[in-house]
Order: C-alpha cells, then sequence, then structure tokens
C-alpha cells in the first residue's frame, strides 16, 4: 500500500465504565474499534488498528481489480 503516514482520521473515544479503561472507534471505518487501559493506549491501539483496516481494503482493492482482467478497456475521442 505504501506509506501511509500522515494520515489524519477522526476518533470517538468513550470511559468504558464495565471494564474500565477506555474504547475508542474510528467512524470512518465501519467496525475500527480497540481499546486501551488509558486514552494513551486506546489512542496508540486504534492507529494500529486503522492501519490493518487500510491494508484489508487494500488487499480487497487488489483482488477486485484482477477478477475484471478480462475486461477491454478502449479510449474514445469526442
Amino acid at each position: 500500500m505504501g506509506d501511509i503516514n500522515g494520515l489524519t482520521f477522526k476518533v470517538v473515544v468513550e470511559e468504558d465504565l464495565e471494564d474500565e479503561g477506555y474504547i475508542v472507534h474510528c467512524p470512518a471505518f465501519k467496525g475500527c474499534w480497540s481499546q486501551g487501559d488509558t486514552i494513551e493506549e486506546a489512542l496508540e491501539n486504534i492507529k494500529e488498528a486503522i492501519v490493518g483496516y487500510l491494508k484489508t481494503l487494500n488487499e480487497k482493492v487488489i483482488q477486485d481489480a484482477k477478477s475484471t482482467d478480462k475486461a477491454l478497456i478502449k479510449e474514445v475521442v469526442v
């Protein structure tokens, strides 16, 4: 996928009242959640979760692109 450093995403951090600590999720990516004992740990963990999400998304895009190998791509001038 290349270098993904420098991308910025908003995350939501909530106190986990049941298990203590904090849960965090990235609304830009459905199902991208993590947690930590401290806010700092939760933020570090969501970074790892986002990177994993993006790598998986990239692999899916590559696989989908390979499945259309039989398509013809032509140029037209209008």
